[in-house]
């Protein structure tokens, strides 16, 4: 069973940065590929960024240029660097964990961006 426990959310003007951590129990994180997803008030959940057991990395586009993914697998755990945030990056940031055919989320850490 693996657990996913997020943290690092807060309110932050408009311009301002924030680093979320995502820490992960058992034993099999080095080998999986690990996600950062949002869900805005009446919206749906969506993806962010992700990152693979190699360190490979893909990005939603309005993430490009502002946010970066990345893993300690000495941690376990998988962080999310927001800088220039913007209202609309307003939502709960939850991350995912992928191993083969399973998943596992986390309960998520609300981000709130003041204009």
């Amino acid at each position: 069973q693996v657990q996913l426990v997020e943290s690092g959310g807060g309110l932050v003007q408009a311009g301002g940065s924030l680093k979320l951590s995502c820490a992960a129990s058992g034993s099999i994180f080095s080998i999986s590929a690990m996600g950062w997803y949002r869900q805005a008030p009446g919206k749906q959940r969506e993806l962010v960024a992700t990152i693979t057991s190699g360190h490979n990395t893909n990005y939603v586009n309005s993430a490009k240029g502002r946010f970066t993914i990345s893993r300690d697998n000495a941690k376990n755990t998988v962080y999310l660097q927001m800088n220039s945030l913007k209202p609309e990056d307003t939502a709960v940031y939850y991350c995912k964990l992928f191993w083969g055919p399973l998943d596992y989320w986390g309960q998520g850490t609300q981000v709130t961006v003041s204009s």
